[in-house]
């Protein structure tokens, strides 16, 4: 009778709790799930409390981490081992979705508490209404906003801005190159850097958690942001945000 081999335990590339700089990809749609979930039923059943409690739960995972929000603890202990790791993302677009869900069901426990539940429900219907809508087909109206702003305040070809070839170890003196900034861990980076690199094209990558100096001086907001640029670091167009 063959022996059977022993299931390999489940491995991650990215430590929920140590690579807080990225994110497996599901982990904000269950999020997003349970808010909106929590959201809804606050709206139906007039269950205030359900806001206020959701709010201050955001509130506590964001500033004080992952091992304090329950849904992080739900996914990365119970459901990620099940269904495995996911591509990761930079996390600060969902960070500011969730400050932003906390902010509006903070608002609407404390309009209908002052006599406003009108408001109340308004406030929660529409947390609820962006957040399934999130986590059903993925669309995340916070994170959106803050890929928004991160294209507005980064570096770009409208700007006439340029970046300092010495800062561009490896830029080869071709006409047109590309620039990425990258993490390690960030699966859209990986496809970025391979997709380039099968073009033939000429690529310097840029790791923003081992200079994050230069991260600040372009105004790096998230990763990917690739970049064409010309011989003298001219930027020439903005391939992603």
């Amino acid at each position: 009778m063959a022996l059977q081999a022993a299931p390999q335990p489940f491995q991650r590339i990215a430590d929920p709790w140590l690579d807080t700089d990225v994110i497996d990809k599901r982990a904000p749609r269950f999020n997003q799930a349970v808010v909106g979930a929590v959201a809804l039923l606050g709206a139906v059943f007039g269950w205030p409390l359900a806001w206020a409690i959701m709010s201050m739960q955001l509130l506590i995972g964001l500033t004080l981490g992952r091992r304090f929000c329950l849904t992080c603890l739900a996914y990365f202990g119970l459901v990620q081992p099940r269904v495995g790791e996911g591509e990761l993302e930079d996390s600060r677009p969902p960070r500011l979705a969730n400050m932003i869900g906390s902010a509006f069901l903070g608002a609407a426990a404390l309009a209908w508490w002052l006599g406003s539940p009108t408001v109340g429900v308004m406030l929660g219907s529409a947390v609820a209404a962006l957040a399934l809508l999130a986590a059903t087909s993925g669309f995340c109206a916070g994170c959106e906003i803050y890929r928004l702003t991160a294209r507005l305040r980064g570096i770009s070809p409208q700007r006439r801005a340029r970046l300092d070839p010495a800062d561009l170890a490896g830029l080869d003196g071709r006409s047109r190159a590309y620039v990425e900034f990258t993490h390690p861990l960030c699966s859209e980076c990986r496809e970025w850097e391979e997709r380039l690199r099968s073009d033939g094209e000429s690529v310097v990558t840029l790791d923003v958690r081992e200079r994050p100096d230069l991260a600040r001086k372009y105004g790096i907001a998230i990763v990917p942001t690739v970049l064409a640029v010309g011989p003298d670091g001219t930027v020439l167009e903005r391939l992603a945000p």
